[in-house]
């Protein structure tokens, strides 16, 4: 077996990089967690931040992150209940790394991307 092959079969039986690449495959994910790179916020304030989002598909982002230990939720006691959500240190690490690399590499080459699929590709 040449050093490229193991390299290769590591990488397709290695569950890390899926579980990393799948953060990514729901399209909202990453719009909640930028939404939220500076700071706590309600409900409300982020689905006002993000707009365009759906009550639902917000429920289920902000599901779908908690169970990943990217987000975390704090209801705070008091009347009236007052809950929060907000990056764990998992999450921030995330926002603050590839998340903002691949911003940077997007501001950069995001004409370049769209002008290569085409007019047909809906922007």
């Amino acid at each position: 077996m040449t050093e490229h092959e193991y390299h290769r079969d590591e990488l397709v039986a290695d569950c890390r990089l899926r579980a990393a690449t799948d953060l990514f495959t729901h399209s909202w994910d990453p719009v909640v967690l930028a939404a939220l790179r500076t700071g706590p916020r309600r409900r409300r304030e982020l689905r006002a931040a993000v707009g365009g989002i759906s009550d639902k598909v917000l429920t289920d982002t902000l599901r779908r992150l908690l169970a990943t230990g990217l987000v975390d939720r704090r209801a705070h006691a008091e009347a009236p209940p007052r809950v929060e959500y907000g990056l764990t240190g998992l999450g921030r690490s995330l926002v603050e790394g590839p998340m903002a690399a691949l911003g940077r590499w997007a501001v950069e080459h995001g004409d370049e991307l769209l002008d290569a699929q085409g007019p047909d590709v809906p922007a």
